[in-house]
């Protein structure tokens, strides 16, 4: 006989599309209404993409119908589909619609864990996804990825990213080097690697890419910002004050290239215990407001300490998609949400543009001999924003 908890049970072994967990365990069933031989189904999904809704819509049917209803009513509610980009200027990756920029001042803030995760939510939430990790010095993605020891396909004389299971493209230098080897890189290098990874690599045609700096403000950055028209900047901090300092050096140097800030994720921002679930302010929390009114954004989101981030990074099972329920998984679900929203505003308003920070500069004369012109970096050249 129909009940709630059949029909639950059901529910239970539909798997959501392009992943591996069912739709109970997401926490898409919102309600469950059974009279009789009818089934009211009420699901919120967080892919925009038609065609989703409709396998799931005739899965939950056929497996419903199979139990013995007679009538099934499923109601979806899905956001909205991603808007095109506007933007203008050069782009080495026009198949890509939007580049977010996840910077940081200094290391060790957890910008990594923060790319993957914003990434993971984002693809959850119905959208084209990619990440490049552009941290030369230490490439972390493809151990919190899960593909430590996985090699791209070549395709003639360019690279496919590697296809995860989370629905999200990557490509990083950690898996094009062995594991452990150091670099030592000139800045003429580390632009010339950028420039590769953006026109080299097989991205599909992505609703955004996540690109993960090396910490600091320097060549990398200038690089990419000239190389894309970034939609997106986003800083990662932590609570600390000496951390914060170097946060704003990060948002100067979004707003010298012409970078629409996003926001700032404050990471380690309270400590949640796992045995009782108490959140306790342990390296200070909230501190971030403050800095992002001085640059007129606001804080995506303020991440707290759970064992499942770092077990998450460590074992290469990402928070949001290993641990939904968690609280530091719901708060990445806002972020990505805000920042989406945040990227649809960009593209309503004109898109992201270069062209002001294209260099300007002869071939072979350094910017730093030469007065600047054009934009703020209109000189181009090494000099970056790290003087």
């Amino acid at each position: 006989m129909l009940n709630e908890n059949v029909v639950k049970e059901v529910l239970s072994t539909v798997t959501y599309p392009g992943f591996t967990k069912d739709i109970v365990t997401f926490g898409f069933v919102k309600a469950i209404e059974v009279s009789g031989d009818r089934v009211f189904v009420e699901l919120d999904i967080t892919s925009s993409a038609p065609e989703v809704a409709q396998q799931l819509r005739d899965e939950i049917t056929k497996k419903l119908e199979l139990k013995g209803a007679k009538e099934v009513v499923v109601n979806i509610h899905q956001p909205k589909m991603p808007r095109e980009t506007s933007s203008r200027g050069k782009n080495l990756a026009p198949q890509v619609k939007n580049f977010v920029m996840i910077s940081s001042g200094k290391g060790g803030v957890g910008k990594s864990t923060t790319t993957v995760n914003l990434a993971i939510a984002t693809a959850m939430q119905g959208k084209k996804v990619g990440i490049l990790d552009a941290d030369i010095y230490g490439p972390n993605i493809p151990r919190m990825m899960g593909i430590l020891g996985v090699q791209p396909e070549v395709v003639g004389n360019k690279v496919k990213p590697i296809e995860t299971k989370y629905g999200v493209e990557v490509m990083s230098m950690g898996v094009l080097m062995e594991e452990g080897q150091s670099l030592i890189w000139r800045g003429a290098m580390i632009m010339k690697a950028v420039e590769q990874f953006l026109r080299d690599i097989l991205w599909s045609d992505l609703d955004v890419l996540f690109i993960d700096m090396p910490p600091g403000t320097g060549d990398a950055q200038l690089t990419l910002a000239q190389s894309v028209p970034v939609t997106a900047g986003v800083t990662v901090t932590t609570p600390q004050m000496v951390s914060l300092d170097d946060s704003r050096r990060s948002l100067d140097m979004f707003k010298k290239l012409h970078i629409p800030i996003a926001g700032i994720v404050e990471n380690m921002s309270g400590f949640i215990c796992p045995s009782c679930q108490t959140e306790s302010d342990i390296f200070g929390k909230g501190t971030a407001h403050e800095v992002a009114l001085e640059y007129g954004t606001s804080v995506l989101g303020e991440i707290p300490i759970e064992p499942a981030i770092r077990e998450g990074g460590d074992e290469g099972k990402p928070v949001v998609y290993f641990h939904p329920e968690s609280e530091t998984s719901k708060r990445y679900h806002k972020a990505a949400n805000k920042l989406w929203h945040f990227i649809e505003k960009v593209n309503e308003e004109g898109g992201a543009s270069n062209e002001m920070i294209q260099p300007t500069t002869p071939p072979g004369v350094s910017a730093c001999s030469t007065p600047q012109q054009g934009g703020s970096h209109g000189g181009g050249g090494s000099c970056g924003c790290s003087h």
